[in-house]
Protein backbone atom coordinates (compact mmCIF):
# COMPACT_ATOMS: atom_id res chain seq x y z
CA UNK A 1 0.00 0.00 0.00
CA UNK A 2 2.81 2.41 0.90
CA UNK A 3 6.32 2.69 2.21
CA UNK A 4 5.32 2.02 5.83
CA UNK A 5 1.77 0.66 5.78
CA UNK A 6 1.56 -2.56 3.77
CA UNK A 7 -1.66 -4.57 3.38
CA UNK A 8 -3.29 -3.49 6.67
CA UNK A 9 -5.97 -5.74 8.15
CA UNK A 10 -7.15 -3.62 11.09
CA UNK A 11 -6.66 -0.07 9.80
CA UNK A 12 -8.19 2.06 7.07
CA UNK A 13 -5.97 4.78 5.58
CA UNK A 14 -7.17 7.50 3.24
CA UNK A 15 -5.80 10.89 2.25
CA UNK A 16 -8.25 13.64 1.31
CA UNK A 17 -7.44 17.30 0.81
CA UNK A 18 -4.21 17.18 2.79
CA UNK A 19 -5.66 15.16 5.69
CA UNK A 20 -4.79 11.53 6.40
CA UNK A 21 -7.80 9.75 7.86
CA UNK A 22 -6.61 6.80 9.95
CA UNK A 23 -9.48 4.61 11.10
CA UNK A 24 -9.42 1.67 13.51
CA UNK A 25 -11.44 -0.81 11.49
CA UNK A 26 -12.60 -3.71 13.66
CA UNK A 27 -16.18 -2.61 14.38
CA UNK A 28 -17.38 -6.14 15.14
CA UNK A 29 -14.86 -6.21 18.01
CA UNK A 30 -15.48 -2.57 18.95
CA UNK A 31 -12.06 -1.71 17.52
CA UNK A 32 -10.28 -3.67 20.23
CA UNK A 33 -6.52 -3.11 20.14
CA UNK A 34 -4.47 -6.21 19.48
CA UNK A 35 -0.70 -6.13 19.03
CA UNK A 36 -1.28 -6.33 15.27
CA UNK A 37 -3.66 -3.36 15.42
CA UNK A 38 -1.08 -1.29 17.28
CA UNK A 39 1.67 -2.27 14.85
CA UNK A 40 -0.53 -1.21 11.94
CA UNK A 41 -1.46 2.01 13.74
CA UNK A 42 2.20 2.87 14.15
CA UNK A 43 2.82 2.12 10.47
CA UNK A 44 -0.14 4.30 9.47
CA UNK A 45 1.20 7.22 11.50
CA UNK A 46 4.65 6.79 9.96
CA UNK A 47 3.02 6.70 6.51
CA UNK A 48 1.12 9.92 7.21
CA UNK A 49 4.19 11.64 8.61
CA UNK A 50 6.20 10.61 5.54
CA UNK A 51 3.73 11.67 2.85
CA UNK A 52 4.29 15.19 1.54
CA UNK A 53 0.61 15.34 0.58
CA UNK A 54 -0.43 15.07 4.25
CA UNK A 55 -0.48 18.05 6.61
CA UNK A 56 -2.75 16.74 9.36
CA UNK A 57 -4.00 13.37 10.63
CA UNK A 58 -7.45 12.44 11.98
CA UNK A 59 -7.63 9.26 14.07
CA UNK A 60 -11.03 7.66 14.62
CA UNK A 61 -12.83 4.35 14.96
CA UNK A 62 -15.26 2.60 12.63
CA UNK A 63 -18.70 1.63 13.86
CA UNK A 64 -20.08 2.50 17.28
CA UNK A 65 -16.82 3.10 19.17
CA UNK A 66 -13.46 4.78 18.96
CA UNK A 67 -12.12 1.69 20.74
CA UNK A 68 -13.25 -0.35 23.71
CA UNK A 69 -9.65 -1.04 24.75
CA UNK A 70 -7.29 -3.98 24.54
CA UNK A 71 -8.28 -7.05 22.56
CA UNK A 72 -8.89 -9.73 25.16
CA UNK A 73 -8.97 -12.43 22.49
CA UNK A 74 -12.38 -13.80 23.34
CA UNK A 75 -11.61 -14.36 26.99
CA UNK A 76 -7.89 -15.06 27.15
CA UNK A 77 -5.36 -12.66 28.60
CA UNK A 78 -4.63 -9.37 26.90
CA UNK A 79 -1.78 -10.00 24.40
CA UNK A 80 0.29 -7.48 26.35
CA UNK A 81 0.24 -9.92 29.25
CA UNK A 82 1.18 -12.94 27.15
CA UNK A 83 4.84 -13.84 27.79
CA UNK A 84 4.99 -16.05 24.70
CA UNK A 85 4.84 -12.96 22.49
CA UNK A 86 8.07 -11.42 23.76
CA UNK A 87 10.60 -12.77 26.27
CA UNK A 88 9.27 -16.13 27.40
CA UNK A 89 9.03 -15.31 31.07
CA UNK A 90 6.60 -13.88 33.60
CA UNK A 91 9.31 -12.10 35.60
CA UNK A 92 8.78 -8.47 36.53
CA UNK A 93 11.75 -7.35 34.40
CA UNK A 94 10.53 -9.14 31.29
CA UNK A 95 6.96 -7.94 31.77
CA UNK A 96 8.27 -4.40 32.21
CA UNK A 97 10.23 -4.63 28.98
CA UNK A 98 7.18 -5.96 27.13
CA UNK A 99 5.22 -2.93 28.34
CA UNK A 100 7.94 -0.61 27.02
CA UNK A 101 7.91 -2.35 23.62
CA UNK A 102 4.11 -2.20 23.35
CA UNK A 103 4.06 1.39 24.58
CA UNK A 104 6.45 2.50 21.87
CA UNK A 105 3.85 1.47 19.28
CA UNK A 106 1.53 4.14 20.67
CA UNK A 107 4.05 6.88 21.44
CA UNK A 108 4.76 7.41 17.73
CA UNK A 109 1.68 9.68 17.77
CA UNK A 110 3.36 12.06 20.22
CA UNK A 111 6.77 11.85 18.56
CA UNK A 112 5.74 12.31 14.92
CA UNK A 113 5.97 15.84 13.57
CA UNK A 114 2.54 16.19 11.96
CA UNK A 115 -0.46 17.05 14.17
CA UNK A 116 -2.96 14.33 15.05
CA UNK A 117 -6.59 14.96 16.02
CA UNK A 118 -8.43 12.21 17.89
CA UNK A 119 -12.12 12.01 16.97
CA UNK A 120 -13.80 10.20 19.85
CA UNK A 121 -17.25 8.69 19.81
CA UNK A 122 -18.80 5.80 21.68
CA UNK A 123 -16.32 4.09 23.98
CA UNK A 124 -12.70 5.14 24.41
CA UNK A 125 -11.61 2.86 27.21
CA UNK A 126 -8.49 1.50 28.88
CA UNK A 127 -5.70 0.92 26.30
CA UNK A 128 -7.62 3.11 23.84
CA UNK A 129 -6.95 6.08 26.11
CA UNK A 130 -3.22 5.30 25.88
CA UNK A 131 -3.66 5.96 22.16
CA UNK A 132 -6.07 8.90 22.24
CA UNK A 133 -4.38 10.93 24.97
CA UNK A 134 -1.12 10.99 23.01
CA UNK A 135 -2.87 12.82 20.15
CA UNK A 136 -2.33 16.55 19.90
CA UNK A 137 -6.00 17.49 20.20
CA UNK A 138 -9.03 15.45 21.21
CA UNK A 139 -12.58 16.26 20.17
CA UNK A 140 -15.35 14.06 21.55
CA UNK A 141 -19.05 13.56 21.17
CA UNK A 142 -21.00 14.78 24.20
CA UNK A 143 -22.03 11.20 24.99
CA UNK A 144 -18.65 9.54 24.40
CA UNK A 145 -17.42 7.39 27.30
CA UNK A 146 -13.77 7.88 28.24
CA UNK A 147 -11.97 6.11 31.04
CA UNK A 148 -9.76 3.28 32.25
CA UNK A 149 -11.95 0.75 34.10
CA UNK A 150 -9.07 -1.74 33.91
CA UNK A 151 -7.36 0.16 36.75
CA UNK A 152 -9.82 -1.63 39.06
CA UNK A 153 -8.10 -4.98 38.55
CA UNK A 154 -5.79 -5.31 35.54
CA UNK A 155 -3.05 -2.73 35.78
CA UNK A 156 -2.14 0.94 35.38
CA UNK A 157 -1.92 2.95 32.12
CA UNK A 158 1.29 1.98 30.34
CA UNK A 159 1.38 5.34 28.54
CA UNK A 160 0.55 8.08 30.99
CA UNK A 161 -0.85 11.41 29.79
CA UNK A 162 -3.59 11.83 32.39
CA UNK A 163 -1.54 14.10 34.63
CA UNK A 164 -0.68 16.45 31.77
CA UNK A 165 -4.26 16.78 30.59
CA UNK A 166 -6.18 17.12 33.85
CA UNK A 167 -3.70 17.69 36.70
CA UNK A 168 -3.08 15.53 39.75
CA UNK A 169 -6.48 15.56 41.43
CA UNK A 170 -8.54 14.52 38.42
CA UNK A 171 -5.88 12.06 37.30
CA UNK A 172 -6.14 10.37 40.69
CA UNK A 173 -9.93 10.62 40.74
CA UNK A 174 -10.24 8.77 37.46
CA UNK A 175 -7.47 6.21 37.94
CA UNK A 176 -8.20 5.35 41.57
CA UNK A 177 -11.80 4.45 40.73
CA UNK A 178 -11.63 3.42 37.07
CA UNK A 179 -14.74 5.54 36.57
CA UNK A 180 -15.76 6.70 33.10
CA UNK A 181 -16.37 10.32 32.19
CA UNK A 182 -18.65 11.48 29.39
CA UNK A 183 -17.29 13.64 26.58
CA UNK A 184 -19.25 16.71 27.70
CA UNK A 185 -17.69 16.55 31.18
CA UNK A 186 -14.28 15.48 29.87
CA UNK A 187 -14.14 18.84 28.09
CA UNK A 188 -14.83 20.63 31.38
CA UNK A 189 -11.74 19.17 33.03
CA UNK A 190 -9.45 19.35 29.99
CA UNK A 191 -9.29 15.64 29.23
CA UNK A 192 -10.53 16.53 25.74
CA UNK A 193 -10.28 19.91 24.05
CA UNK A 194 -13.95 20.14 23.07
CA UNK A 195 -17.14 18.13 22.93
CA UNK A 196 -19.99 18.48 20.47
CA UNK A 197 -23.25 16.64 19.73
CA UNK A 198 -22.53 13.28 18.15
CA UNK A 199 -24.15 14.25 14.85
CA UNK A 200 -21.82 17.26 14.55
CA UNK A 201 -18.58 15.44 15.43
CA UNK A 202 -17.45 14.72 11.87
CA UNK A 203 -18.03 18.30 10.75
CA UNK A 204 -16.27 19.74 13.80
CA UNK A 205 -13.15 17.63 13.33
CA UNK A 206 -13.04 18.16 9.58
CA UNK A 207 -13.31 21.93 10.02
CA UNK A 208 -10.37 21.97 12.43
CA UNK A 209 -8.29 19.73 10.16
CA UNK A 210 -8.96 22.04 7.20
CA UNK A 211 -7.72 25.03 9.19
CA UNK A 212 -4.51 23.19 10.10
CA UNK A 213 -3.96 22.17 6.48
CA UNK A 214 -3.83 25.87 5.54
CA UNK A 215 -0.55 26.27 7.46
CA UNK A 216 2.83 25.25 6.03
CA UNK A 217 3.82 21.87 7.55
CA UNK A 218 7.26 23.25 8.36
CA UNK A 219 5.47 25.63 10.71
CA UNK A 220 2.98 23.17 12.18
CA UNK A 221 5.80 20.75 12.98
CA UNK A 222 7.66 23.55 14.73
CA UNK A 223 4.58 24.47 16.75
CA UNK A 224 3.86 20.87 17.74
CA UNK A 225 7.46 20.15 18.65
CA UNK A 226 7.96 23.20 20.88
CA UNK A 227 4.87 22.36 22.90
CA UNK A 228 6.00 18.74 23.14
CA UNK A 229 9.49 19.82 24.18
CA UNK A 230 7.77 21.66 27.01
CA UNK A 231 6.13 18.40 28.04
CA UNK A 232 9.49 16.68 27.79
CA UNK A 233 10.97 19.32 30.10
CA UNK A 234 8.13 18.47 32.48
CA UNK A 235 9.32 14.87 32.54
CA UNK A 236 7.30 13.24 29.75
CA UNK A 237 9.99 10.71 28.63
CA UNK A 238 10.71 9.62 32.19
CA UNK A 239 7.03 9.38 33.04
CA UNK A 240 6.38 7.16 30.00
CA UNK A 241 9.20 4.82 31.00
CA UNK A 242 8.02 4.72 34.59
CA UNK A 243 4.40 4.20 33.47
CA UNK A 244 5.43 1.03 31.61
CA UNK A 245 7.35 -0.24 34.61
CA UNK A 246 4.51 0.73 36.93
CA UNK A 247 2.04 -1.23 34.79
CA UNK A 248 4.26 -4.30 35.15
CA UNK A 249 4.32 -3.71 38.90
CA UNK A 250 0.53 -3.44 38.92
CA UNK A 251 0.33 -6.80 37.12
CA UNK A 252 1.67 -8.37 40.32
CA UNK A 253 -1.48 -7.41 42.22
CA UNK A 254 -3.72 -10.20 43.55
CA UNK A 255 -6.60 -8.49 41.75
CA UNK A 256 -5.20 -9.35 38.32
CA UNK A 257 -4.70 -12.98 39.27
CA UNK A 258 -8.24 -13.16 40.61
CA UNK A 259 -9.66 -11.58 37.48
CA UNK A 260 -7.88 -14.03 35.20
CA UNK A 261 -9.01 -16.98 37.31
CA UNK A 262 -12.61 -15.84 36.93
CA UNK A 263 -12.08 -15.46 33.18
CA UNK A 264 -10.84 -19.05 32.96
CA UNK A 265 -13.57 -20.46 35.17
CA UNK A 266 -16.61 -18.41 34.17
CA UNK A 267 -15.67 -16.33 31.14
CA UNK A 268 -14.79 -12.73 30.47
CA UNK A 269 -18.30 -11.37 30.93
CA UNK A 270 -18.54 -12.78 34.44
CA UNK A 271 -15.10 -11.43 35.34
CA UNK A 272 -16.06 -7.94 34.15
CA UNK A 273 -19.33 -8.06 36.10
CA UNK A 274 -17.46 -9.13 39.24
CA UNK A 275 -14.94 -6.31 38.76
CA UNK A 276 -17.33 -3.52 37.87
CA UNK A 277 -20.47 -4.45 39.83
CA UNK A 278 -19.51 -2.58 43.02
CA UNK A 279 -19.15 0.67 41.06
CA UNK A 280 -22.76 0.93 39.90
CA UNK A 281 -22.97 2.78 36.58
CA UNK A 282 -19.22 3.46 36.91
CA UNK A 283 -19.45 7.08 35.77
CA UNK A 284 -18.37 10.48 37.04
CA UNK A 285 -21.42 12.65 37.66
CA UNK A 286 -21.29 16.43 37.60
CA UNK A 287 -24.01 18.39 39.36
CA UNK A 288 -26.24 20.05 36.81
CA UNK A 289 -26.50 23.84 37.03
Amino acid sequence: MGKWLKDPQDILFEVRNGVAYVTLNKPAKRNALSVNTLEELKAAMMEADDLKSVRCVVLSGAGKDFSAGADLGGGTADPDYDPALYRDSNSYDDDSWRMVVRGDLRLVIFRMYKPVIAKIHGNCLAAATDVALNCDMLIAAHDARIGFPATRALGSPANHMWLYHVGPQWAKRLLLTGDIIRGRDAAKIGLVMKSVPADKLDAEVDALARRIVNVDPALTSSHKRIVNVGLELMGWPTLQRMASENDARAHLSPALGGFMETVKAQGLKAALQERDGPFGDGEVHFDED
